[in-house]
């Protein structure tokens, strides 16, 4: 059985830092978890797009789209891709859209809300950098778990990889 997010704070409560209850949970996964890859962009998902095209097995795509309510980072298509490519999940501070279809895939996906415009294209965006937001700062390279309690984040792996 896969553990929850309280089990990682109980225990490990002093190697683990939890993000603010701003999340809704979305994608088709209960529990996901992985290593973080980051990308901050404001509605404008081109970076968004190449990332899940590449191989994401035990990666999470955490981005941070600052808090826009405006325009969607994620929709159906580029979610699929990420199955596809074998991603764990996908965090966004930020929308997302196509929920219904979202809800179906085997892919841990969590956001701020649901929102129906797409974004624009301008290829604007920054790979790998540290990106702060929900009360905490997300380090690419660091570990992320998500579940309907929370998100945890550690910069040590908590979890055997067969939980991941």
């Amino acid at each position: 059985m896969t553990q929850t997010t309280p089990d990682l704070c109980d225990a490990f409560p002093d190697d683990v830092q939890v993000a603010g209850p701003i999340f809704r949970a979305f994608g088709g996964r209960d529990f996901f978890g992985g290593r973080i890859v980051t990308i901050r962009c404001f509605e404008d998902n081109s970076r968004v797009k190449e990332q899940v095209a590449l191989p994401g097995k035990g990666k999470v795509l955490v981005v941070d789209g600052g808090g826009s309510m405006r325009r969607a980072l994620l929709g159906d298509q580029l979610a699929q891709q990420a199955v596809a490519n074998g991603w764990e999940g996908i965090l966004i501070n930020g929308c997302l859209r196509d929920v219904q279809i979202i809800a179906t895939l085997d892919l841990g996906v969590q956001a701020l809300a649901g929102h129906p415009m797409k974004t624009e294209k301008r290829g604007l965006g920054d790979v790998d950098v540290p990106v702060t937001f929900a009360g905490l700062t997300f380090v690419p390279g660091h570990w992320l778990c998500a579940d309907a309690n929370g998100v945890v984040v550690s910069n040590r792996l908590l979890l055997n990889a067969e939980h991941l």
